[in-house]
């Protein structure tokens, strides 16, 4: 099989709720992304094969192929082609196991993985709650398949992370400290410079505004739960947030044609279903499966990001891996860094990539949970 290499990977910063992202166009904050990625790499732009965005509840702004709309906004070739992928929170995790696996196949040499999100504009869940008007209240109570092999169990994040936090036994006190030492990291990562070169500044924003120097557990612990007898609350979940990403993908025939240097090879691409019900566990069987079928061992991996959906969502993850947490969202994750939904898949490869880069580290794990109970999985080694 032929070998795909990804020579590019950027991102912009994460724009808070309300900040200085929040009156992006969804295709204009695609296209910077999008364009910036083209500018700076030798490879004509009539030669793009593709354009895989992943995206989450593409309504308004987010509707109608917005990878399309991304590339056409950045006006770039109208001949280059561009398909929107919902995988839920793993969307763009997904365009990237896409865009290589058509470069692995010989039928593609040249494609761009990535995503975006304006989350501000449009709300988490509002593709679920939109056709309210219209007699659906939801995606699932309506359906007779779906009812006999699952009843009325709510599907629910909230309910799912909770779930994870009484089976595990993580108090909420471990979950808040988890959630401050995100905060702790990605502080420090900015003020040490490790997104430097992954962070493209736009809009004014130089850097991801999400994180909360002045954060602490006293104010975690003054929060109410996000459910009534629950321990989890927003201090322990990803935050809402806009942001892009995109990186560039080639084949081998691509490298020489243009004179590339790779900077990474994908090692492994899989996706594995779990309980829809507990959502958000699936990580964890996808990580061993992974692991089995790549030939590798935790512990020959340098570095793992792993989506904070919540505080824990990660914790679970941990404690049945046994892989270092200092080893696990070594610059923060999404508890401080934001979750931007479609956009964070490829958010996270980007900073995989230069976390690798930075230490010297040969192999990263990715790895996130998704809507459905699902969860993809990718290993790249460093160049």
């Amino acid at each position: 099989m032929k070998q795909a290499y990804i020579v590019d990977a950027l991102r912009t910063p994460t724009g808070r709720r309300k900040g200085g992202l929040a009156h992006v166009h969804a295709a204009d904050l695609g296209a910077f992304a999008l364009k910036t990625l083209v500018e700076r790499n030798a490879i004509p732009a009539d030669d793009y094969d593709d354009v895989i965005f992943g995206c989450v509840d593409t309504i308004g702004p987010l509707a109608g192929n917005i990878a399309r709309s991304c590339w056409l906004a950045a006006g770039l070739p109208l001949t280059v082609p561009g398909v929107t992928v919902d995988r839920q929170c793993g969307s763009s995790q997904q365009a990237v196991h896409f865009a290589a696996q058509a470069v692995m196949s010989g039928v593609q040499d040249v494609v761009v993985a990535g995503g975006v999100q304006t989350m501000t504009q449009i709300p988490i869940s509002s593709a679920m709650t939109c056709a309210a008007p219209l007699g659906f209240t939801d995606p699932f109570s309506g359906s007779r398949g779906w009812r006999a092999r699952f009843g009325d169990a709510p599907v629910s994040q909230f309910v799912a992370a909770q779930r994870i936090a009484d089976h595990w036994n993580l108090s909420r006190d471990a979950m808040e400290r988890y959630a401050l030492e995100s905060h702790r990291r990605a502080i420090a990562a900015i003020e040490a410079g490790h997104f430097a070169r992954e962070v493209v500044p736009f809009e004014g924003v130089t850097h991801d505004e999400t994180p909360r120097p002045d954060t602490s557990l006293e104010k975690m612990a003054s929060l109410e739960p996000l459910m009534s007898g629950g321990s989890l609350t927003a201090a322990v979940s990803s935050q809402t947030c806009d942001a892009a990403a995109a990186l560039l993908i080639v084949s081998e025939d691509a490298l020489k044609r243009y004179g590339l240097t790779p900077r990474a090879r994908i090692h492994h691409l899989s996706v594995l279903g779990d309980d829809p019900l507990w959502m958000l566990t699936a990580p964890i069987p996808a990580t061993k499966a992974a692991l089995k079928k790549a030939g590798l061992d935790l512990s020959q991996i340098d570095a793992v990001e792993l989506n904070e959906a919540f505080a824990s969502v990660a914790l679970a993850w941990l404690a049945d891996t046994h892989y270092p947490h200092e080893k696990t969202n070594p610059n923060g994750g999404a508890i401080a860094l934001g979750h931007p939904l479609g956009a964070t898949g490829a958010k996270l490869m980007t900073t995989l990539l230069h976390t690798l880069e930075r230490t010297g580290g040969r192999y990263g794990l990715q790895t996130m949970c998704e809507g459905g109970g699902l969860a993809n999985v990718t290993i790249i080694e460093r160049l």
